[in-house]
């Protein structure tokens, strides 16, 4: 991935591997996030699943849900623990496959590795076997493996896609997931992502919740079922957590899928990453409703003239209906002042309407009752800054001063 404001795709896994080789080698540090055995209750572990399992695995637990809720582990299945930590899931699995099964215990944070390692050989167990990698190469053959399970790990990976093409690649057809993870309501803005330490808050690398679902929908999977979804970051220690995942309405769920027979074909899964409707919801998640209609009003206004222009240059007359010129003209600056006002139900600020408003009446001023090029550049510089002032307001009530406060470890 290229560097976006100083981020880069190592940066996040340096931070990552930092905060989980902490989690590691001393458990009984304050984190931000939940750890231990008590963790595992809180995120819905029944103690039957957690009885005989080592102290040392539990100590480490950092998940944030329950997978195993969706019951797609059989006996003599071969898993994959993706992100696997210290062991908790994959030694729970083990004992659900039996001697006849395999457990993949897979983890990018060598101490976490090390750990397990030593805890499979302290058990003299012969059905776990710990490979380090990533999620988004998964050192596995295709086809190899039953299911899938996964505890807060997709978050962590900049590269989800990848990460998901991972999952499926190495599933057997039918094979099934179980996955609890972090997801949004509300995107994460670019300065946010650009800080390394803020991944590992859980927090700004996770993704919206309905394009996390789709994500696994494009790959080719099925049947994909939100079994559970709470506030996992009501169980923070640090305040400053709690309000950075309040502001992006962070929080877990486990959901349960199937991989299809096949994948579907790039141009399939291009179809539906382009899907229009997919796009507006985008735009209303992101605040950019009142942007979007004033780019379209100036390209009806000015992509017009510029288009008759050329053409009447190479010979060809096009005549124009200037009451549905400045009717579209119009229409699309109603359209951005209608949506700079509802944003005031979000900010409650009413700076931006009030210049939004000025700017429809000027530009109502110059296509209905005396036109000029001037008034009607102005009005379209006021409605931008209407725009603008927005934007700023959304921002500001969504995420406040998120960048650069970070809970301590």
């Amino acid at each position: 991935m290229v560097a976006i404001l100083g981020f880069s795709r190592e940066k996040v896994i340096a931070a990552v591997q930092e905060m989980y080789a902490a989690v590691a080698t001393s458990p009984d540090r304050p984190f931000h996030f939940p750890v231990g055995r008590e963790a595992c209750r809180q995120v819905g572990y029944p103690e039957e699943a957690l009885d005989g399992l080592p102290a040392a695995a539990l100590a480490s637990f950092a998940g944030v849900g329950y997978p195993f809720r969706s019951g797609a582990i059989c006996p003599g299945d071969t898993v994959l623990d993706v992100g696997s930590g210290s062991g908790t899931d994959a030694l729970i699995a083990a004992r659900l496959v039996g001697a006849q099964g395999q457990v993949w215990a897979l983890d990018m944070t060598p101490a976490m590795a090390r750990k397990l390692r030593s805890l499979i050989v302290r058990l003299d167990l012969r059905n776990v076997d710990v490979i380090e990698g990533n999620a988004e190469a998964i050192p596995l053959l295709d086809a190899s493996v039953d299911v899938v399970t996964s505890n807060g790990m997709l978050n962590l990976v900049p590269d989800k896609r990848r990460a998901v093409a991972e999952i499926f690649r190495v599933l057997k057809p039918g094979g099934r997931v179980q996955i609890a993870d972090i997801v949004i309501r509300r995107p994460v803005t670019l300065d946010c992502k650009a800080d390394p330490k803020l991944w590992a808050e859980c927090v700004v690398g996770a993704t919206v919740d309905e394009d996390y679902l789709a994500l696994f929908r494009d790959a080719g999977f099925e049947n994909v079922t939100v079994l559970r979804d709470y506030d996992y970051f009501g169980l923070s220690r640090s305040a400053d957590t709690r309000d950075i995942a309040r502001r992006f309405g962070a929080r877990a769920i486990e959901i349960a899928m199937r991989r299809a027979a096949a994948a579907p074909s790039r141009l399939a899964q291009l179809a539906r990453r382009c899907d229009p409707r997919r796009a507006m919801r985008a735009i209303g998640r992101r605040g950019l409703a009142g942007a979007s209609a004033l780019v379209l009003s100036m390209l009806a206004c000015y992509g017009t003239f510029t288009a008759t222009v050329l053409l009447s240059l190479a010979g060809i007359t096009v005549a124009i209906n200037e009451a549905a010129w400045s009717g579209a003209i119009l229409g699309f600056a109603a359209l951005a002042v209608l949506a700079i006002a509802a944003g005031v139900r979000k900010h409650g600020a009413y700076a931006p309407l009030g210049v939004a408003l000025a700017s429809a009446a000027i530009l109502a001023y110059a296509h209905l009752v005396d036109f000029s090029f001037g008034l009607e550049f102005v009005g379209f510089a006021v409605l931008g800054a209407g725009v603008a002032l927005d934007l700023r307001a959304r921002r500001r009530a969504e995420h406040g001063p998120v960048a650069g406060t970070h809970a301590a470890a």
